[in-house]
Parts: structure tokens; C-alpha cells; sequence
């Protein structure tokens, strides 16, 4: 989906296919028809931006072989569908019975992190729509922090070094501009703006800048308003932002039933304090009792209310969209819908059918284009060359 912002630059809306399993060609194509062309229709809208993730195996398919790239853009645009982002940071298997800590590996003290994003890099060089100014990949925070040295950190600045000369001749060769995202989460080198602010500060930012995913924002306790003047500071752009809600507690004590229903074991559910502490997975801290208030690195849906008395960030999430594009300038243009954890929801919360998830990342959707738009003052979308608006009212 496209807005426009007073500034009369584009915005692109979408959501994050992270929530698929599909690892191969055919395999993202038959989810593309379950689940995106309806989500299309039931929005109402003639094109769908998606943040696409693609894993390591088929990013270096799709970069060695640009007639299947091409192949690929043919399909996304006969279905209405665009990708103007690709979510680089689970490198395969996101969607995997047990992810946890394996989701930050390969980490960028790697050079298999390096091939990967660079392909994805190339990819995303053709698959850009035309009236797009440049693309956007997500990367993890450099790595999970847990023994992190001065040997890591040296290798992992030779990559993003190397990254963003690869990212320079991409665009002499092909003419479009592709940037990564360095997204903090907890419990990882970066986990907030002022640890990008610390360990960013010698990077190319032409070409490499920081992810901000609302929810991560959250659970770092920090106040969207302040982490953007800090990244402002430091000359840090805002490459992409992923709109996402973690789960919220006051009192965990009289929560306990309703937390344990979040304990799952597929991915990591970083809970954290207000004063920054807290524990690595949810269900440690219901063990260690740790005192309130919780935030929780649990993507809720951005429409839908948790179990009670639990509730979603989703407040953190609209303030941070008013300081980005509420002002004379936007400070962004790619906005990605990032719930990955719609099947290890609680019972009642889970989607049941292919219908019910299409339904629930369309009801996020909207959700977020209506943000956007009271942001934005109701401005029309932006038309695309030869299309009808590509959100209607």
C-alpha cells in the first residue's frame, strides 16, 4: 500500500511473509495465494507491498540466476503484490518447532551473513517497482551478546564495511539505491538506539542505518520521541520501520495464568523491566518472580487485545509513527506489519484456518493504514502510474 506524506515523498506500507514457513519458490508463491491476494481483496487496495523474507538458499538461487528473479517480480505483479523491502534477519527455518537462539546465527562476524544479505541485496535490486526512490533490508543487531569480544566486534565491522561497498556497487551497476537495517532486539549486542548509537558509529550510513520494530522499542523502554532524537544525533537514519506491538503487564503476580498461556516454545520472549533488567525467555521470568511492570518481546496483533489483564504497546507503537511522519519531513518511508506469532498464540487468539490468519494480518493492516493516514492528516495515497489510488477510503 502507498501514502503520500506532506512532504510529497512516497510511503510504503506492508506486511512482513516471515509469518510463512516457504522456503522455496513454489512454496512462497502458493502462500502468496493463500494468504496475500485475499489479505489484497479484503482491504480493498489494487497493490499489496510485502516486507518478503526469502531464505539464505533461495536469495542465492534468485541472485545467481536473474531470469528466475525476473520470473519472480512477473508473478508478485500479476498478483497485485510489490516489495520494495526484504526482512533479512532470520537467515532459514524461522518458522521452524524450536527457533530460540538459533534465529541470531549465522551472526555478522560471519561471512556467511555477508553473502546472504548481499544477495538479498541484488534481489531486491530488480524486484523494486519503478516508483519506488530505493529498497530496504532488515538485518539482526550484529549478534546474540553472550560472549561477545573485541575479536567479534573488529570481524563484524570488516563485514558491515564490506556490506556497504557491495551495497555501493550494486547501485553503479544497476542504478538503484539499497540500504540495510541494523534492527535492535534484547538480549543482543544492540538491543536500543543508544547501543546503535555506540556500536554504529563508524559505519557507512549512505548505505547502512538502523530497523526500529516498535515493539523492540518497547520492551527497551524507551520513549520513541527520545530514541529518535538520539539516532538524530547521531546521524543514524531510520531505514525502515516495522510496526509491532510486545505484550505489556503491570503487576506479573496477579498475571500469572495469563502469561503462562504465552510461554511457547518456539521463539525467545525477552522480558525486560523499566529499570532494563529482566530475563532471556518469558517463562524464566515467571520462575524468577521478577517484580513488575513487564514488557515482553512477544509480537501481539496490532487489533486485538491480549488475554487480560495483559495488554499490547500498541500505545509506544502510534506514538512512534506521530514522531516519524508527523512532523514537515518524514523520517521514513518503509513501513512493514511484523506479527510472525500467530500460530503460537494462546487458544482462542490462534488463527485456525488459512481464511483466519488472511483475516487477522488484514484486520493489522488496516489497523496500521488508519494510523498512518490520521498521521498523515487523510491525505490520499499516492497514485501509481496507470493505477487507481492504492488505498481507497
Amino acid at each position: 500500500m502507498r501514502l503520500t506524506h506532506r512532504d510529497g515523498r512516497l510511503i510504503h506500507l506492508g506486511y512482513c511473509t516471515n509469518v510463512h514457513p516457504a522456503e522455496d519458490i513454489p512454496g512462497i508463491l502458493a502462500q502468496l495465494d493463500a494468504y496475500a491476494v485475499p489479505v489484497r481483496a479484503q482491504l480493498g487496495c489494487d497493490l499489496l507491498g510485502l516486507g518478503l523474507w526469502l531464505s539464505a538458499d533461495v536469495a542465492a538461487m534468485l541472485a545467481g540466476d536473474p531470469a528466475r528473479t525476473a520470473r519472480l517480480r512477473r508473478e508478485l505483479t500479476s498478483r497485485g503484490l510489490e516489495v520494495v523491502t526484504l526482512n533479512g534477519f532470520p537467515y532459514r527455518a524461522f518458522q521452524a518447532p524450536v527457533v530460540k537462539h538459533a534465529v541470531y546465527r549465522p551472526d555478522w562476524t560471519t561471512p556467511e551473513r555477508l553473502a546472504y544479505t548481499l544477495n538479498l541485496a541484488r534481489v531486491l535490486a530488480e524486484l523494486l517497482p519503478e516508483e519506488a526512490d530505493r529498497g530496504s533490508v532488515s538485518t539482526l543487531p550484529i549478534g546474540w551478546r553472550d560472549g561477545w569480544d573485541a575479536d567479534q566486534s573488529a570481524a563484524a565491522h570488516r563485514n558491515l564495511d564490506a556490506l556497504a561497498g557491495g551495497l555501493a556497487q550494486l547501485a553503479t551497476h544497476t542504478g538503484r539505491t539499497v540500504r540495510v537495517a541494523i534492527e535492535p532486539e534484547p538480549g543482543c549486542l544492540v538491543e536500543s538506539t543508544q547501543d546503535a548509537v555506540r556500536e554504529l558509529s563508524t559505519v557507512d550510513t549512505e548505505w547502512l542505518g538502523v530497523c526500529l520494530d516498535l515493539a523492540h522499542l518497547a520492551c527497551a523502554w524507551e520513549e520513541p520521541a527520545e530514541a529518535l532524537a538520539r539516532l538524530e544525533r547521531a546521524a543514524l537514519p531510520v531505514v525502515k520501520v516495522q510496526i509491532s506491538a510486545a505484550l505489556s503487564v503491570e503487576h506479573p503476580g496477579r498475571a500469572r495464568e495469563a502469561l503462562r498461556q504465552y510461554v511457547e516454545p518456539r521463539f525467545l520472549h525477552q522480558t525486560r523491566g523499566p529499570d532494563g533488567r529482566g530475563t532471556d525467555d518469558l517463562g524464566e521470568a515467571l520462575q524468577a518472580g521478577l517484580p513488575g511492570p513487564w514488557r515482553v518481546h512477544y509480537h501481539v496483533p496490532l487489533h486485538a487485545q491480549p488475554v487480560p489483564p495483559l495488554r499490547a504497546t500498541v500505545p509506544v507503537a502510534v506514538a512512534a509513527l506521530e514522531a516519524l511522519l508527523g512532523g514537515p519531513v518524514a523520517r521514513c518511508d518503509h513501513f512493514e506489519v511484523e506479527t510472525y506469532t500467530w500460530d503460537v498464540l494462546p487458544e482462542g487468539h490462534r488463527p485456525g484456518t488459512p481464511q483466519q490468519l488472511a483475516a487477522g494480518i488484514a484486520g493489522e493492516l488496516a489497523f496500521a493504514r488508519d494510523q498512518l493516514t490520521t498521521v498523515l492528516g487523510g491525505r490520499l495515497p499516492k497514485r501509481a502510474a496507470g493505477r487507481e489510488p492504492a488505498v481507497r477510503p
